[in-house]
């Protein structure tokens, strides 16, 4: 099988970094150690943007805001050509007190992001409080995006392999001469590591000082006759987010406990009581679902992207937290013009291997 690149990873990450190389002519095979768009893409809820975008660093706003400015065009062209919608909708998101106000309304205004001081009663009837509204902020439906990402990769000519993990990287002198995987040995032109959460661990004594570990979060997933509010509420670490068909996902946690993906009684059991403090009458109506995934935790979110400084011919995209699938397009763009060598539209440093 003759390819150009081999990229080790199928979530959000992997298939758009496909996507972007096979729009620019390239070959490219997909390999995934599962199936792919199962991991944590799947699980995570489609904010199109950090919960609080001013308390991330520049570095992250940067990628965030360039990429969700390109999700318009892009879940468009999904729709139309492979027939997926992936409910992409410029919802909005609620804030509810409390809130830093003080630090929210500067950093709007400097990013020019639309931020409105509103009553929440407008809202949600029966709240008197004042809220802060995002009207540009948008949402994704995970699942429905990664199918529609999948399908458009395979019409493009692209070769997703599942059940293929990697286990080792077959190194000649200054490249990677080939991988070897579970269903045997395989070898391109060079290599893209978008493994999340598993990046580091898989590349080993070549992940250098490479800081990605898995971070699990566990979400409720609610469902209504029909949505109860149409924007996405956040409070503190609490969000909800309401789609179309009337489930509503309600999350996160943020818990370091390695490759563990299970579901805890006392993580579902926090997530409740906080639901319930908002919405008591919540409380008669159960969540119908429960999971985990495990995100690719970073240092301060930010990814690594790039070329490996001592293998020529192999390349990074991940460690993107919790905003893989928010930053996907334009980690997608920046990589690209990476091995291109076009000049990149973004400050790369900060996202460089070392």
């Amino acid at each position: 099988m003759q390819t150009d690149f081999l990229i080790i990873g199928g979530g959000a990450v992997g298939l758009t970094s496909a996507l972007a190389l096979l729009q620019a002519g390239y070959r490219v095979t997909l390999l995934e150690r599962g199936a792919a768009g199962q991991e944590a893409s799947w699980a995570g809820g489609g904010i199109m943007s950090p919960l609080c975008s001013w308390d991330y660093q520049e570095s992250v706003t940067r990628l965030t805001q360039r990429s969700m400015g390109m999700f318009d065009q892009a879940a468009a062209l999904l729709h139309a050509t492979t027939g997926i919608d992936p409910e992409y909708q410029r919802s909005g998101m609620l804030l509810l007190p409390p809130f830093q106000d003080e630090r929210a309304t500067p950093w709007c205004a400097q990013h020019q992001v639309e931020l409105q001081h509103v009553v929440l009663g407008d809202y949600l009837p029966g709240w008197s409080d004042y809220g802060l509204f995002m009207p540009e902020i948008g949402q994704v439906r995970n699942p429905r995006l990664l199918r529609a990402l999948h399908r458009r990769v395979e019409m493009l000519g692209g070769v997703i392999l599942e059940q293929h993990e990697v286990q080792s990287f077959n190194i000649a002198g200054e490249r990677v001469a080939g991988l070897q995987t579970s269903q045997g040995r395989l070898s391109a032109d060079a290599y893209i590591v978008a493994a999340g959460a598993w990046s580091k661990t898989l590349l080993g004594e070549h992940a250098l000082n490479m800081d990605v570990s898995p971070i699990r979060g566990q979400i409720l997933l609610f469902k209504f006759d029909a949505p109860p509010f149409s924007q996405i509420l956040l409070q503190g670490s609490l969000y909800f987010i309401p789609r179309r068909d009337g489930h509503v996902l309600v999350g996160s946690t943020l818990e370091d406990v390695g490759f563990d993906k299970s579901t805890t009684p006392a993580a579902r059991e926090e997530l409740l009581q906080r639901v319930h403090a908002l919405f008591p009458d919540w409380q008669n109506h159960p969540p119908v679902r429960h999971w985990a995934g495990l995100r690719p935790g970073s240092k301060d979110n930010i990814p690594t992207l790039g070329c490996h400084p001592h293998l020529t011919n192999l390349y990074a995209n991940c460690g993107h937290f919790r905003y893989g699938v928010t930053m996907s397009l334009a980690c997608a763009e920046l990589l690209l013009n990476e091995i291109e060598g076009e000049p990149q539209p973004l400050p790369m440093d900060e996202y460089r291997w070392l």
